[in-house]
């Protein structure tokens, strides 16, 4: 849908009434970073996969900006169409566009060495006749290898507190922001690639969410905006166990497993104050009691990150055992008469509830979970404890919705539901929607880990598609986005490489496309073309530089590159050219300006074409100069045998004979004993007489050389032969 930019203020698409005039409805506005520098004279706008779309601004044709060759000339970039007012994940707004190039850039080794095993593996799956590459037992690890590799380029959620010295009262730690890009490519590993996370894929999925809580729907309250907001107001508050808002936050952050945040919420309470004026000692005692059954929660997993809280416990039956004697201890302290001697209310309510949550009392933790994800962690905390595996999480998730039906949905948890219900077309379309190319294409790898359906589902040649397959369609979308920007064409080739049915002939048209001005991107581009065998093209790239430099008046830079691409009938063109600029004689004064561009034809003059007459001509002129100049026996021959070899090669031109051979008669008359023999000097004046019969034809091109040139030579010719007919013996 191509549109012309308006004249009003630079607006792409006109609408009646701006946001904030008193329109009715005022349309969304999206700003777009494309790059190009105005004036913008086409833009057009078409549908992408999922809520995007691409928008290429293109600038005039043959216009002259300031940037001369560098200026880009158009740009293509996807929008992403998410409900943002909703709770949207929006990764435009999470990550800026220098950092997106980081995390692109940085995905490329990953990617490759990946497809390098992949391709390793296939034609050994081929040899030994299995079915497919993830029938091999280590493939998991190599994606997970490749997993962990990206997901480091995402960011580190358990990243270390940006400030050094922290407040005694800071209950959420300040670490790095999270993103939905992170969230997501951790909750794909989790669930389709580590199998050593499959005896405690509940407790990973509490650590996740832990991590990921604040990028839930902002339109609704969560654990992480209680404790944001508590946090703020912990700064004015005297008392804090007076305030209901410390034990709403101390539940919500129990009932999602987080135990070090409550515990060290716990010790904020009044009773630990030294400057006690009541006797408070049996309120402590129960506050601590708390903490301490917190802090001694058992948890049904390898290990504990540190600072984090609980009883690690790494096999299921020490797990059994010491979640009943736990149970046990909490149930005791429940029924213990101390509770009695609790003179402050809202403290024994409070501590009261807590014990509830741990003894998974299923109506305090509905009441202190805000959303259905955070409701179904906390089942698998302190109702099914024991649940281990995928088996009934989605049964259970559909329960939690009921319970918490939520107002609105992100990417993430649409993702979530799909991962639950075993459904790769629903993941799909979920990264598709939410968060772009860069992530599908990068996150199928994921998917096909160990996931038969998947794996046929996104590698099956659908002929709807043109006869390539889902996985090659995102790669190819996504090789568009990259070669739309001039700063990361240069990894599509990658990724192109990747997909055998068109991905070659994409990659040979982005080839031939790039800028040929600069020498550098020309140098970029034929290695490429080096890199992945394209011979060809490589050919045609430095033909084409070639023809550039040559008509713009860089004549050694054309040269050198007809001289690369071995194309020797432009070259052959070029030296008639070159003949007919230096004159109709051959002088030194008319040659010197053309010294430089010989000097590119270098030792290889093979590839040189018709230039390798100037070539040898230059070294003969050389040597005819020396042999004058010192009167050697030495230097005369060897002038005598860079004439033979010029006379000989079919490179010279019939109309530059009698030029070089009048050039010799001083040397050829200056000596007694002959230069030449016998062989060579018929050799010579055969030439004489073949050049004496091409004056006949019509397309004869004199050198205008004196009239007693011709005789001259024969002359010469004639008197070198003779005295070398009465020397030879």
């Amino acid at each position: 849908m191509p549109g012309m930019p308006t004249d009003g203020g630079g607006a792409i698409v006109p609408f009646r009434g701006e946001p904030g005039q008193g329109a009715p409805s005022p349309p969304p506005v999206r700003p777009i970073r494309h790059g190009v520098a105005p004036p913008i004279f086409r833009v057009y706008v078409s549908w992408s996969s999922g809520n995007l779309l691409q928008v290429a601004c293109l600038r005039p044709p043959n216009s002259e900006g300031c940037g001369g060759a560098e200026e880009v000339a158009g740009s293509v970039v996807e929008v992403n169409l998410g409900c943002g007012s909703s709770g949207g994940a929006d990764v435009e707004g999470e990550i800026d566009e220098a950092e997106m190039r980081r995390i692109e850039y940085g995905s490329v080794p990953a990617f490759a060495l990946l497809q390098s095993r992949k391709n390793a593996l296939a034609d050994a799956a081929a040899m030994s006749r299995m079915s497919s590459v993830p029938d091999y037992a280590e493939w998991w690890q190599y994606v997970l290898e490749y997993s962990k590799t990206i997901g480091n380029l995402l960011g580190n959620p358990d990243s270390p507190s940006a400030f050094m010295i922290e407040d005694p009262k800071t209950i959420l730690k300040v670490k790095e922001k999270p993103t939905s890009l992170r969230a997501t490519w951790e909750l794909l590993e989790i669930f389709y690639v580590d199998k050593q996370l499959q005896s405690w894929l509940p407790e990973r999925l509490v650590d996740w969410l832990a991590d990921f809580d604040s990028l839930l729907p902002a339109t609704e309250s969560t654990v992480y905006s209680k404790l944001s907001s508590f946090q703020k107001k912990l700064i004015n508050l005297q008392i804090v166990e007076d305030d209901p808002d410390y034990w709403n936050g101390l539940s919500a952050a129990l009932s999602v497993g987080w135990l070090d945040i409550v515990v060290n919420m716990l010790r904020f309470h009044g009773s630990y104050q030294l400057d006690q004026m009541d006797n408070r000692e049996t309120e402590n005692g129960l506050v601590e009691a708390v903490a301490v059954l917190v802090s001694t929660m058992p948890r049904l997993r390898p290990n504990l990150p540190s600072g984090k809280l609980g009883q690690c416990c790494k096999t299921r039956p020490d797990f059994v055992k010491a979640w009943e004697k736990w149970r046990g201890q909490v149930t005791k302290l429940e029924c213990s008469a101390f509770w009695i001697q609790c003179g402050h209310q809202k403290t024994r309510d409070g501590l009261k509830n807590l014990l509830h949550i741990m003894m998974g009392n299923m109506k305090e933790l509905t009441a202190s979970t805000s959303h259905w994800l955070e409701l179904f962690a906390s089942h698998f905390l302190y109702i099914r404890p024991f649940t281990v595996g995928f088996d009934g999480m989605h049964h259970l998730a559909q329960k939690c919705i009921q319970l918490k039906p939520s107002s609105g949905s992100n990417g993430l948890t649409g993702l979530v539901i799909g991962v639950l219900s075993e459904n790769p077309e629903v993941v799909l379309a979920e990264c598709t929607k939410n968060f772009g190319p860069w992530l599908v294409t990068h996150a199928m790898e994921l998917l096909t880990a160990d996931n038969d359906y998947a794996d046929t589902m996104l590698h099956e040649e659908r002929p709807n598609l043109g006869g390539i397959s889902i996985e090659e369609l995102h790669r190819l979308v996504y090789a568009q986005v990259l070669c739309s920007h001039s700063l990361t064409w240069q990894i599509a080739p990658t990724y192109l490489s990747s997909c055998l049915n068109q991905g070659l002939g994409l990659l040979e048209i982005l080839l031939l496309k790039q800028p040929i001005q600069d020498n550098r991107l020309v140098l970029k581009t034929l290695e490429i073309c080096r890199l992945y065998e394209l011979d060809s093209v490589s050919t045609s790239i430095m033909k084409i530089a070639g023809i550039y430099h040559w008509k713009h008046g860089r004549k050694g830079a054309g040269v050198y590159w007809f001289q690369q691409a071995h194309d020797k009938a432009r070259l052959d063109r070029i030296a008639q050219q070159l003949f007919e600029h230096i004159g109709k004689s051959v002088t030194d004064d008319s040659f010197k300006q053309w010294e430089g561009l010989l000097e590119l034809l270098g030792p290889d003059i093979g590839s040189a074409g018709g230039l390798e007459f100037l070539h040898r001509y230059r070294d003969f002129k050389r040597s005819l100069q020396q042999a004058l100049d010192r009167r050697s026996g030495e230097a005369a021959r060897q002038t005598v045998d860079f004439l033979i070899q010029l006379m000989r090669n079919p490179s010279t031109p019939q109309r530059f004979w009698l030029p070089l051979l009048h050039d010799s008669v001083e040397l050829l008359n200056c000596k007694s004993s002959p230069l030449m023999n016998v062989a060579e000097t018929t050799l010579l004046l055969n030439k004489l007489q073949e050049l004496s019969l091409a004056k006949l034809r019509p397309d004869f091109s004199s050198n205008h050389l004196p009239n007693h040139a011709l005789s001259s030579v024969r002359l010469a010719l004639a008197s070198n032969l003779a005295r070398a007919i009465i020397e030879d013996p």
